[in-house]
């Protein structure tokens, strides 16, 4: 095919947790894929209360400081409702689903069932509202239903390589666990403590990121996420786009980044010679509000991936912003923190 190019290490990790299904509240796949990962590269790894994976590297020195880095690894997704005597089943969303991107798209569901989004005959120029939507699922009574109510399913799409872009679902924010595991493998010596914390139920209300960052109680953070462009047309005017570097949030409307941490992500990303953007967001927020807010406060920011088509099928990145993401991440990370 066109669109497939050779394999490699990086697409191969990327490509392994993308495809891996876990909406909110179900992350016990690629929880244990990223485990599996990164085992041999940190000092401990835990699993807390609500199902965040924590994993340790370092010890904090004199001159260190115990640093959490969040990426979210749940996705957004639906859940069963309903499934009618033909055995079409209804749902809700979980997050922010558009229901444009979903007609005609398919999931999966956590129990390996397979399904496509089909919708009602709407009136001419209507818009699509989600119940209009159903999961066909192949079944052709409720008894023979493959789901059940309450039954989760992602969306699922193939990983693929588009020259410099890469394309899937789920890079929000699979993306970005990938930036903090290769940073995690990237660092040899560092005098802080790093706590990596792969979060859960971002997607719903920053759940996870809160009640790590109260566990882990750092002395400043940082959420890794994915972050929409202004590069497409007649997209919404923002600064961000694709292949311009790694994105250094000031803002978005969950939380105002500390100007240390924001002036700490420029030095570094300069003394490295990478590119860089600012990013402010108008709408959306990140784990970094979770880290913000905990006990009596964190200096916490943002290192952003420029990221298409968010909460769609068919995300896309440029692999160099990925790659230098890894490199100044953990370039922040390897060195004595001075705020």
């Amino acid at each position: 095919m066109k669109n497939e190019t050779p394999k490699d290490a990086l697409f191969a990790l990327i490509k392994s947790l993308v495809e891996t299904p876990g909406p909110s509240g179900q992350e016990h796949l690629i929880r244990e894929v990223i485990k599996a990962e990164i085992k041999d590269y940190c000092d401990e790894i835990v699993t807390d209360a609500l199902g965040n994976l924590i994993a340790r590297k370092g010890k904090k020195t004199a001159d260190g400081k115990r640093v959490m880095i969040s990426a979210h690894v749940d996705e957004i997704g639906v859940m069963i409702t309903h499934v009618d005597e033909n055995g079409f089943a209804r749902f809700i969303t979980i997050g922010g689903v558009n229901p444009l991107t979903c007609i005609g798209g398919r999931v999966l569901f956590m129990n390996g069932v397979s399904g496509v989004i089909g919708v009602e005959r709407l009136e001419p120029n209507t818009m699509p509202k989600h119940e209009n939507l159903f999961i066909d699922t192949g079944a052709t009574s409720v008894a023979d239903s493959p789901v059940k109510v309450g039954d989760v399913a992602g969306f699922y799409r193939p990983a693929v390589q588009m020259g410099s872009r890469l394309v899937a679902k789920s890079m929000d924010d699979r993306i970005a666990a990938v930036v903090a595991i290769e940073a995690m493998k990237a660092i040899k010596t560092t005098p802080n403590e790093l706590y990596f914390v792969f979060s859960v139920q971002e997607e719903v209300g920053l759940r996870g990121a809160t009640t790590a960052a109260y566990g882990v109680d750092p002395d400043l953070g940082l959420a890794v996420d994915v972050t929409p462009t202004g590069d497409t047309p007649k997209s919404t005017r923002r600064s961000v786009a694709l292949g311009k570097g790694p994105a250094i949030k000031v803002r978005d409307s969950s939380f105002i980044a500390d100007t240390r941490i924001i002036n700490w992500m420029v030095k570094e990303a300069e003394a490295q010679k990478l590119p860089y953007q600012m990013e402010v967001l108008e709408a959306g927020g990140t784990d970094g509000r979770a880290i913000q807010m905990t006990r009596a406060g964190v200096p916490a920011g943002c290192l952003s991936i420029a990221c298409r088509y968010v909460h769609s099928p068919s995300e896309m990145v440029d692999r160099a912003d990925v790659e230098n993401s890894i490199k100044l991440l953990a370039g922040l990370l390897s060195k004595k923190i001075v705020l």
